[in-house]
């Protein structure tokens, strides 16, 4: 457990969970804390898990955490196996989930803009949103090349591994990012960067240049360009293009980004009112 936070309550895999960050504002109710502390650990670790598994995680007395899950999984936000001593995400989280999508105004302001660099770019296109130091993806446009389906809506992923979130780091002011930011950061691949100095130091790049990239630095392979959208200040949602490194070609690469910046502009106007 780190320093400085509630007892019993842990971070999440990607920094503090947002139940966490809240509680340390004091005056909640200690039982709402302690659900939402829950759900957000099933949500950030897929599959099933034992009590034991979820009481060493979470570290609440054994009793109180045995009621409290037998409550949840009476309302659907938790599931067990057959033998109902392993616990999981239920479907009201995916319920709750999908209605935040549904109803959130850039989701769907973006649509159009999203649909069109999907056919300029024939590559992968996300939206995703800055929640603290983590990136949570909004939507997603399957690349032209696969067959096999794939999205990452609803993943969240540590910004400064992510051309997305480092797009989003960029428009915060470098005592801000070091504020937000631990100085030594999580590795994802041999290629992420893991100092903060250092990722302060590409941001003013990104700054000058308009979009940043992701160099195999969240999966091995791939290549990411990510643009921040300036409805707001500092930025909240990006858009990127993906490619697999063995595809791209200079020319394809200067084809991305020139798409990339046109989306940006059309999707600044169609949030210019939110």
């Amino acid at each position: 457990m780190s320093d400085g936070g509630i007892p019993g309550v842990r971070p999440t895999e990607h920094g503090a969970a947002p139940a966490q960050r809240v509680a340390e504002g004091g005056g909640q109710v200690k039982s709402a804390v302690r659900t939402v502390e829950l759900l957000e650990f099933f949500a950030g670790r897929p599959g099933m898990h034992s009590l034991a598994a979820v009481q060493e995680a979470v570290g609440y007395p054994k009793s109180s955490l045995y009621m409290l899950l037998r409550t949840l999984v009476e309302l659907g936000w938790v599931e067990t196996d057959a033998t109902g001593t392993r616990y999981g995400i239920g479907v009201r989280a995916l319920l709750v989930g999908t209605s935040y999508i549904d109803g959130d105004e850039v989701v769907a302001a973006a649509r159009p803009t999203l649909d069109r660099l999907s056919d300029d770019t024939t590559e992968t296109i996300h939206l995703a949103r800055l929640d603290g130091t983590s990136v949570v993806y909004l939507a997603t446009r399957q690349s032209q090349h696969y067959l096999r389906p794939f999205t990452r809506v609803g993943r969240r992923l540590p910004a400064h591994s992510t051309s997305l979130g480092k797009a989003l780091l960029a428009t915060h002011s470098d005592e801000q990012v070091r504020k937000m930011l631990p100085e030594t950061l999580a590795r994802l691949t041999e290629h992420t960067t893991t100092d903060r100095e250092k990722l302060i130091e590409e941001l003013a790049l990104i700054r000058e240049q308009g979009y940043a990239v992701d160099r195999e630095e969240n999966t091995v392979g791939l290549r990411c360009f990510g643009v921040a959208i300036p409805y707001r200040t500092p930025a909240r949602d990006a858009i990127s293009c993906s490619v697999p490194v063995a595809r791209l070609t200079p020319a394809h690469e200067q084809s991305i980004k020139d798409a990339l910046f046109d989306a940006r502009d059309r999707l600044t106007l169609a949030t210019r009112h939110l």
